[in-house]
């Protein structure tokens, strides 16, 4: 069974940065689509960033320039690179599998002074 465990979120204030990790176990990586996703408090979960097995990287425009997301098929893993936060970017981040149904638990991030 393919699992997802994330870590790497946190309290940051506004214009710092943290880095979200998410492991895969139970299967390779490298045969997977995978994406981050988020839920901000009391509004649906969406889509931030989506690193195609190939590394082409796409994003939101609310978090293009600011936000990067990488892979480490070696590590089964990948990785959201978060800059310059905004309280706005405040949510529950998911790390998701393409094209399945298999989610992470999530990490929360909350930005505030």
């Amino acid at each position: 069974q393919v699992q997802l465990v994330e870590s790497g979120g946190g309290l940051v204030q506004p214009g710092g940065s943290l880095s979200l990790s998410c492991v895969v176990s139970g299967s390779a990586s490298n045969g997977y689509h995978m994406s981050w996703y988020r839920q901000p408090p009391g509004m649906q979960r969406g889509l931030v960033a989506v690193i195609t097995r190939d590394s082409i990287t796409n994003y939101i425009d609310a978090v293009s320039g600011r936000f990067t997301i990488s892979r480490d098929d070696a590590k089964n893993s990948i990785y959201l690179q978060m800059s310059n936060l905004k309280p706005e970017d405040t949510a529950v981040y998911y790390c998701h599998i393409e094209r399945s149904d298999v989610w992470g638990l999530g990490t929360q991030v909350t930005v505030s002074s």
